[in-house]
């Protein structure tokens, strides 16, 4: 254990650092947003705080659709392998008939 190696973020030290650069280019954009003129399209880019809030905004929804998405699109944790027991006398069959009849310089990771 006296040689296990260390790394950057293991020291709680280098954590607050970054969270310390984090907060203050944070700020920093904070202050420039009111010195910076930017040209907008729309009337509502003017406001105060906007892109930092529809970013906020965007991030949530993402999570919220991803979060409904997940009900319809994950599968139970031994999926993979039933698909696979299904599938595998099937493959076996075709995998004898390649060898046999087929010479045309097909190569399988499984042969």
């Amino acid at each position: 254990m006296k040689n296990e190696k260390k790394y950057l973020f293991d020291d709680p030290k280098n954590v607050k650092r970054v969270l310390h650069i984090l907060y203050s280019c944070c700020a920093l954009l904070l202050i420039l947003d009111f010195v910076i003129h930017r040209h907008v399209i729309h009337s509502w880019e003017n406001l105060w705080g906007f892109y930092p809030l529809y970013g906020f905004v965007g991030c949530v929804i993402l999570v919220l659709v991803a979060t409904w998405m997940r009900t319809f699109l994950m599968r139970d944790e031994g999926y993979y392998e039933k698909l696979g027991r299904n599938n595998s006398s099937g493959i076996n069959k075709e995998k004898s008939t390649n060898k046999t009849t087929s010479n045309t310089g097909e190569h399988h990771v499984d042969d």
